[in-house]
């Protein structure tokens, strides 16, 4: 019989074709570092953060005290001015439209104020 009988070699390829693809994510994920250890200082207390509040009729409260826009303003780029590490804890009511938010985003951001946290409540769990 002069031909080569080829079912055992597909075998074979078909067989490592499967430990190769079972292997290759473990091999990716399997790689450990040890990071180096140094010492750090303790970091400082952060800047106490500011809390604005947008209520449902789009109204905007600094420190539970309603402001206008140019009042806003104002207060933002004095509190960039006096502590530029200020964290905006911004609580904004669900009826509150999304482009109100961005604007208010905006107007901070232009004052000098980057840090900007939406505060929500946690969602009720579900009882087994």
């Amino acid at each position: 019989m002069g031909d080569i009988n080829m079912t055992p070699l597909i075998d074979v390829m078909l067989v490592l074709l499967v430990v190769f693809m079972v292997t290759a994510p473990l091999m990716v994920s399997a790689v450990k570092v040890e990071l180096p250890r140094a010492d750090v200082p303790a970091q400082g207390r952060l800047a106490e953060p500011l809390v604005v509040l947008i209520d449902k009729s789009g109204q905007v409260y600094v420190q539970d005290r309603a402001l206008d826009a140019t009042q806003l303003r104002t207060a933002l780029a004095q509190r960039a001015a006096a502590k530029p590490d200020t964290e905006i804890q911004l609580r904004a009511d669900t009826d509150v439209p999304y482009g109100r938010v961005a604007e208010f985003m905006a107007v901070a951001q232009a004052a000098g104020l980057q840090r900007i946290g939406l505060v929500t409540e946690a969602a009720p769990r579900p009882r087994p």
